[in-house]
This record gives C-alpha cells, sequence and structure tokens, in this order.
C-alpha cells in the first residue's frame, strides 16, 4: 500500500491501538504524531494501516461539561474573574483544540506555539509580557527502551528545563501554577523541577487535552481554596496513570456586586 503525508493511520504491531497522522517518510520510514495523544514516534511503512476516513476521530468529546465548573454567571449579583492561563505548546494542532476548550469555558488564555527546544530560552520573557497565574508547558514526548547518551525521554529534559526557568520568574508554587509534561514524560523530575501538575506518573499516553483540563479546572477554582486534587485528575482521559500533582489553591477571584 503506498502511504504519504498527511494520510491517518495505526500500527500492526501496536494492535492499531492509537490513530496517527504522518508527518514526514524518509525512505521506508514514516514520522507519525499521534492525533488525540501528544506522542511522536517512527515506524516502518510496511507496519502500517491506513485508517478510513469515516474512522477517523478527533476525540475531544473526551471533554465533560464538568471538566471546568460551568459557573452560573447569572447567581445572585456576584462577577468571577477566573485565573489567566498562559499555554506553550510545541504543536500548533493540540495549541488550536487547547484554545477552543479554554474559550468553551469562557476562561481568558494566550496561547504561543514554540519546538520544546526552545521554550526554556523564551520562557521567561513570555512570563514577563502575561503575567498569567497558570502556565501550561507541553507539546509532544516520548521513553525511548534505549537512548542516545542515557536519554530515555525525547522532550522531558526541555520540560524540566522550561520549569526551572519559570521557577526562577516566581517560586512560590501557589503564586505560579506550572502544568507541563505529554505523553510518557518523566514525572518525577518535572515534579522536581517545580510543577505543581506534570505527566505522567504511570508512564502512559495523555490525550492532547488533559494538561488543558487540569488548568481550567484550576483557573475556575476560587482563589485560596485547596483544588480538588483527585477530582481534577479524574477528569482527564487517563486518570491518575496520565496526570498527577500537588494540592493547590484556585486562582478565581469572585466580586460583588456585578
Amino acid at each position: 500500500m503506498l502511504f504519504k503525508v498527511g494520510d491517518y493511520v495505526t500500527r500492526n504491531s501496536y494492535n492499531n491501538d492509537t490513530l496517527f497522522k504522518i508527518t514526514e517518510i524518509k525512505g521506508n520510514i514514516a514520522i507519525l504524531k499521534g492525533v488525540n495523544v501528544r506522542l511522536l514516534a517512527d515506524s516502518d511503512l510496511s507496519d502500517l494501516k491506513k485508517c478510513p476516513e469515516e474512522e477517523i476521530k478527533f476525540d475531544d468529546d473526551v471533554v465533560d461539561d464538568d471538566a471546568g465548573e460551568q459557573l452560573d454567571t447569572d447567581r445572585d449579583d456576584f462577577f468571577y474573574i477566573p485565573g489567566l492561563v498562559l499555554h506553550i505548546d510545541g504543536d500548533v494542532d493540540y495549541l488550536k483544540r487547547s484554545m477552543k476548550l479554554y474559550k468553551r469555558f469562557k476562561l481568558l488564555a494566550y496561547g504561543i506555539v514554540l519546538k520544546e527546544e526552545m521554550m526554556a530560552d523564551c520562557i521567561r520573557n513570555c512570563l514577563t509580557k502575561i503575567q498569567p497565574d497558570i502556565i501550561v508547558i507541553t507539546g509532544h514526548d516520548a521513553h525511548y527502551k534505549r537512548g542516545e547518551n542515557d536519554n530515555l525521554y525525547k522532550n522531558s529534559a526541555n520540560f524540566v528545563k522550561s520549569i526551572i526557568e519559570a521557577r526562577k520568574y516566581e517560586k512560590a508554587h501557589d503564586k505560579l501554577i506550572i502544568i507541563a509534561g505529554a505523553c510518557q514524560s518523566n514525572y518525577k523530575e518535572l515534579i522536581k523541577a517545580g510543577a505543581n501538575f506534570a505527566s505522567s506518573p504511570g508512564g502512559v499516553n495523555i490525550h492532547a487535552l488533559d494538561p488543558a483540563i487540569v488548568a481550567t479546572n484550576i483557573s475556575l477554582t476560587e482563589k485560596n481554596e485547596t483544588i480538588d486534587l483527585m477530582g481534577i485528575l479524574l477528569k482527564t482521559k487517563y486518570g491518575k496513570e496520565g496526570m498527577g500533582g500537588i494540592k493547590t489553591k484556585g486562582t478565581m477571584y469572585i466580586g460583588y456586586p456585578k
């Protein structure tokens, strides 16, 4: 079977469990990007199965209406100011889907596309300009069975460097909430570097929207109220296997009158 860039495929050797898009072909090797999971992979063309157009599904309906608390803005005479989100993403398609989620829950959010290796160099400038309450640092990642120079992760080191730079800007975990990582990221190192939430405790793939789901819930939790840690994780696609973190206070102000 002939394949071309832009085809949607699955891998036979992985029981066709994950939908990918071919982004590049080098000889007999295809470079693949997960459609619904934040994963980059490569595969021999002979291992690929083309996905029929009618079976292609962008799984954004994973997000229920309670993935972020829907506010009754007509309740009494109060007004609400959710926390400001800065979302830095290594993938423009995932960023667009995340921004659509923030808009759905009426959040003020800024989105920036940066390659993972550029994030650490740019993050201080981004934080200084936007001054967010919450920053999401995400893109692609992968865990290798055998890595070069003992580096077993595709982009975890870049995420760690970015978190360290962000913590130089703001040390306090409740003043700047950091959500970091992608598929199969080094959870332990991301948390040690200073993230409030990170992927992936179980070493699994995460959904494209999982970091944004966490950010949305924190943005819509009242200021100085401790978030429902377990409740937020349950709203993500893979729960505690995909995302984990520390108890953190919310970022939303409530005022009166309107």
